[in-house]
């Protein structure tokens, strides 16, 4: 079979797509950053999911434009390619790959920490290494055994993660304390930025779909439809989750586990260990998402010729590249053994922010250079697209010069191989 990108195949249907884009931002960050953004800003983190949830939508109505223009594997990577060519492509690639890697070291670093609600034991570092491991593995197999699996197994966990949260949403509104919701001292505009920026964690990851363009069925379509509908579900689940927690928390600002102890304070003890299974399921779910999409990336810079070739190789059965999904899975569960929670958490962010700010950037270079064409158009385009990054830079404020400097070392890095693989290869040929 050829390595091209043709010979991926187009398994996920609209729907699936819808299921997918909700799959892989509703993860982890809802079931433990309510806390932590309450601890900042008080009630008025109900104001911060707002404001993030309106910047994401204008991020993803620029997303929705841009990515209707294509049909091959690669999502932002090639948007920003063809837009301004290789070099910021490899950088929009290599922070693809980032955000991918460090999503899934704190998603899967969560999970232990949920897990923890049973028994103790989940907290000691041989367990939650073996537990990496094996839940890496799994989904490394549903990955590798092709894409029309993965995406049942997507369909399937998207249904269980929005169960559990509908619940705690419907019961808990009934059990709200309204003197807890009362608005207080306004938060400084630092501490504002800094939740804001947290919730994009929560709010992030859409692009993920977007990745797997070649292996979307009537991908001009049903990218735009998939991305609108999908954000409009999250941005509603969200808000009501953030009201529920403030409602019916008084400790909010100090749980680790801040949806499981809120259902356990209204529901009892059985309510805790729902939502906490609930969290297990959402953020396997996301797991699985990370990897379909982060498998990706090595294959569509192959294809590129921005890395070897060795990496867009397709497996003569299931038709996916496995050796990307292999590098690429090993990798994660590396990260994810040595880095924590907030310190994968931040790089994420900052990667993922700087990664919008680019697609942004590319929608004003593309409705110059290719004008016409048979793709979905907003209105405004260009004003959609400088709104975005100037959001993205006002939210880069409010991050630490450490993760920044973090971040630019990881980039680096990426470089850095870039320039070892044109070398290599120049030398090669010659």
């Amino acid at each position: 079979m050829a390595n091209t990108p043709t010979s991926l195949k187009r398994g996920i249907q609209r729907w699936d797509l819808v299921f997918l884009v909700i799959n892989s931002v509703i993860g982890a960050g809802i079931f433990a950053l309510p806390a932590k953004v309450f601890a900042l800003s008080g009630v008025y983190s109900i104001l911060a999911f707002l404001v993030c949830a309106v910047v994401m939508m204008v991020l993803i109505l620029v997303f929705a434009e841009v990515s209707s223009r294509f049909e091959k594997t690669g999502g932002p990577y090639l948007y920003v390619h063809t837009a301004f060519g290789p070099i910021p492509a490899f950088v929009i690639g290599w922070l693809l790959m980032l955000t991918r890697l460090f999503s899934y070291a704190t998603l899967i670093n969560l999970m232990v920490l949920y897990l923890s609600f049973f028994s103790d034991t989940f907290n000691q570092p041989e367990v939650r290494i073996l537990l990496i491991l094996l839940i890496t593995g799994l989904i490394t197999y549903f990955n590798w055994i092709g894409v029309k699996n993965t995406a049942k197994v997507s369909n399937i966990l998207t249904v269980a993660k929005l169960f559990p949260l509908a619940v705690f949403i419907f019961v808990g509104l009934f059990y709200i304390d309204f003197d807890l919701v009362e608005a207080g001292p306004l938060p400084s505009l630092e501490d504002f930025s800094a939740s804001t920026l947290l919730l994009i964690f929560a709010f992030g990851g859409f692009e993920a779909g977007l990745v797997n363009s070649g292996e979307i069925v009537n991908p001009k379509k049903n990218l735009p439809f998939g991305l609108i509908t999908a954000a409009a579900v999250i941005a509603g689940f969200y808000i009501l989750i953030q009201i529920v927690s403030i409602g019916t928390l008084p400790g909010l600002a100090t749980s680790d586990k801040p949806l499981a102890d809120a259902a356990t304070g209204f529901m009892g003890w059985w309510g805790g260990m729902f939502i906490t299974l609930g969290a297990v399921v959402s953020i396997m779910g996301t797991l699985n998402v990370q990897i379909l999409s982060g498998s990706r990336l090595p294959y569509a810079l192959s294809i590129e010729d921005q890395l070897p070739k060795l990496f867009s190789k397709v497996h003569p059965k299931f038709a996916t590249p496995w050796v990307s999904i292999l590098f690429f899975s090993g990798l994660v569960a590396f990260v994810a053994i040595v880095w924590g929670f907030m310190s994968s958490l931040a790089v994420s962010v900052i990667s993922r922010l700087i990664l919008y700010a680019l697609v942004c950037a590319s929608l004003i270079k593309l409705r110059k250079t290719q004008p016409e064409g048979n793709y979905f158009k907003i209105p405004y385009g260009n004003h959609f697209a400088l709104v975005g990054i100037l959001a993205t830079v006002w939210l880069l404020s409010g991050s630490q010069a450490e993760e920044i400097w973090d971040t630019f070392l990881w980039t680096g890095l990426g470089l850095v191989i870039f320039v070892v693989h044109h070398i290599f290869k120049k030398t090669h040929e010659d």
